[in-house]
Parts: C-alpha cells; sequence; structure tokens
C-alpha cells in the first residue's frame, strides 16, 4: 500500500517564501481623497503609526488598528489588507 501524502504544505526556509501581505490604506486614502491628517484626528492615532501602515512598513498587524481602520474607512477588511501567495510574489518583484 503506497504511503498517503501529507496534505499540508512544509514551510520555507525564510519567511519571505510565504508570500507577502499588502495593506491597501494609500489607496484607499486617495479614493476617500482623506489626508493621513484628517485619519490621524478621526482614528486616534499617531500619524507615524498610520505612516507605517500607509506605506507598508510593519511587521505585525494590530486587531485593534484594523479595526478602526475599517470602522473609520467604512470598508472590510478584505478591502484593506490583501495576502499575495509566493508565486505571485515573485512575478511581481
Amino acid at each position: 500500500m503506497p504511503k498517503k501524502e501529507n496534505p499540508l504544505r512544509q514551510l520555507p526556509v525564510s519567511s519571505d517564501g510565504y508570500g507577502d501581505i499588502k495593506i491597501h490604506l494609500a489607496e484607499i486614502l486617495e479614493e476617500k481623497n482623506i489626508s493621513l491628517n484628517q485619519l490621524s484626528f478621526r482614528t486616534e492615532m499617531q500619524r507615524t503609526q498610520l505612516r507605517n501602515y500607509r506605506d507598508n512598513k510593519i511587521q505585525r498587524l494590530d486587531i485593534d488598528i484594523l479595526k478602526r481602520l475599517c470602522y473609520v474607512l467604512e470598508c472590510n477588511l478584505t478591502d484593506l489588507i490583501e495576502y499575495i501567495p509566493p508565486e505571485e510574489t515573485q512575478t511581481l518583484q
């Protein structure tokens, strides 16, 4: 009897192989014509922190921040963040 293959994927050697997370905050702000200063005021968050989200320069997502952004921007989480699989990440580079 042949050995059954494990349906779960093995992790790549480095985290670069997992794919990427893209935050679409810049696009949403532009679409809704909202400045970072206005968003900072409405979300009661620092501009520096929001700038890091806008520029995709964060390492860990904060659920509270994501909820605030979705609430203030009246968008869904799927509008705000996107997972890009490793195959697509490599073609984008």
